[in-house]
């Protein structure tokens, strides 16, 4: 059977059960999940792009997208679209910033995480 069955590849509601998603139900959100979600509503509320512009880009990103990547990592590329379209930052400095990030190393933010066991 098609995963699709007959629907747009992006519309991934009203299967048994309710919406379909990828996170299970008892998904307990990373701080990741967690700055993505806040990040979305934030810009939104200062007016940078709507929910309307988030789902544009969503669709847009076609089906691979949804194969591969996790519910907010689709989030995170639909957001950042939306900001660099808004004109707030270019991907060259998204770019830079990222190395910048990087550089920190892979512990960076793990004291913020409430959850996390590994705090130097």
């Amino acid at each position: 059977m098609d995963r699709f069955d007959g629907k747009s590849w992006h519309d991934m509601g009203g299967g048994e059960g309710g919406a379909l998603t990828d996170l299970p139900p008892d998904h307990d959100f990373a701080l990741w999940e967690k700055r993505v979600d806040a990040l979305m509503v934030l810009m939104t509320s200062k007016g940078h792009f709507s929910v309307d512009g988030l789902r544009r880009v969503l669709e847009d990103m076609g089906p691979r997208a949804f194969e591969t990547m996790s519910y907010y990592e689709r989030w995170m590329a639909a957001v950042n679209q939306n900001l660099v379209e808004a004109g707030l930052y270019t991907t060259t400095e998204l770019g830079e910033r990222m190395e910048r990030v990087a550089r920190r190393g892979g512990t960076y933010g793990l004291a913020a995480d409430p959850r996390s066991t590994d705090r130097d």
